[in-house]
């Protein structure tokens, strides 16, 4: 039997993400890749960028601890991703501001720290109390409240959108704060960020070059840290934990269209235009199921499942493995196989 594998630090919390200055010096040592990526590499943009770059610093630490595991049973995975994950995050991060400045944030400014400042306390002052119950991430929470100026302002409206939402089925009936500010924070402190960039520096970058920057840094980000993911996946199976370590970006999304209940069949959303949405099939349209679903049907009829359906395998077929994993302990899809 397979040796376990010790112990990680189960749900760390989300991290604010760093200033500007750092985020444009990431985004500067990406850009040649940033530029290289063919536009059928790109990732339809369906989650919220500053939330899924604290997400994914917050866990940064537990993947770096697999580090040394990764690349001693995984020779042929590309560890030097997982190394360069951080400055992908941050490049994304980084290319968001720059899109969104492209929209003429510059006049917004002094309302938008109107309504900034108050909502910051507000929420740091429930997450407080929540940290003392033991609700929150305590060391979180003193992070935020150790910000100052109007640069903390705006990555501390990130930071607790994401440690709010990422803890928001335990503890919604027990703070004064609602979605509605929480979902705030998290759209008003990027707006924020880039107000005050054009502020500083003067003329933002044209919208359409922004958009495609901020397209391909997302897909850059995204593709590294699934990539992480799968080893993760495989690293970790007995241990059953590879979700808590590394969780899906798009696990749990709330807002317009999505529920708590999104799950990672939302990764498969159908392809859209670079930068935009994603796309979704017109009414009544019959949408193929991915490569190697089982999809029983009458006898002779052949009928194609909806994308991400999960359906029932037949009598006498061997049942899926928990979670999605590969039948007969083969790795995950894309991870390369332990040696």
């Amino acid at each position: 039997m397979a040796k376990r594998s010790a112990p990680l630090k189960k749900n760390p919390a989300p991290k604010k993400p760093a200033a500007p200055p750092q985020a444009a010096a990431a985004f500067d040592r990406v850009l040649p890749e940033i530029d290289a990526m063919s536009t059928d590499a790109l990732i339809p943009i369906n989650l919220d960028i500053p939330r899924a770059v604290s997400q994914v610093l917050g866990v940064l630490p537990g993947l770096l601890a697999l580090r040394p595991t990764i690349a001693e049973r995984l020779p042929t995975h590309d560890v030097g991703v997982l190394d360069r994950l951080e400055t992908y995050a941050l490049a994304a991060w980084y290319a968001h501001l720059l899109w969104l400045s492209s929209g003429g944030a510059e006049n917004a400014l002094k309302p938008l720290l109107g309504e900034a400042v108050p909502l910051r306390e507000n929420l740091l002052s429930d997450a407080g109390a929540l940290a003392r119950r033991g609700l929150l991430d305590a060391d979180a929470v003193a992070e935020v409240r150790a910000g100052h100026g109007h640069m903390d302002t705006a990555n501390d409206l990130v930071a607790l959108s994401a440690l709010f939402s990422a803890s928001w089925p335990e503890i919604a009936s027990k703070t004064a704060a609602t979605e509605d500010e929480v979902k705030r924070a998290g759209e008003l402190g990027p707006l924020l960020l880039a107000a005050l960039g054009v502020r500083e520096h003067g003329a933002a970058p044209l919208p359409t070059d922004a958009t495609d920057k901020r397209a391909r840094a997302f897909s850059l980000f995204v593709r590294a840290y699934d990539q992480t993911r799968r080893a993760v996946a495989y690293l970790r199976w007995d241990e059953g934990d590879a979700d808590e370590i590394a969780p899906s970006l798009y696990k749990g999304r709330r807002g317009r269209g999505a529920s708590s209940s999104d799950t990672d069949e939302q990764e498969a959303a159908p392809p859209a235009q670079p930068g935009g949405a994603a796309g979704s099939a017109p009414a009544g349209t019959a949408v193929p199921a991915p490569a190697g679903t089982a999809v029983p049907a009458p006898a002779g009829t052949a009928v194609p499942a909806p994308a991400g359906t999960a359906v029932p395998a037949p009598a006498s077929t061997a049942a899926p493995a928990p979670n999605g994993a590969p039948p007969n302990g083969a790795p995950p899809n894309g991870a390369p196989p332990a040696r």
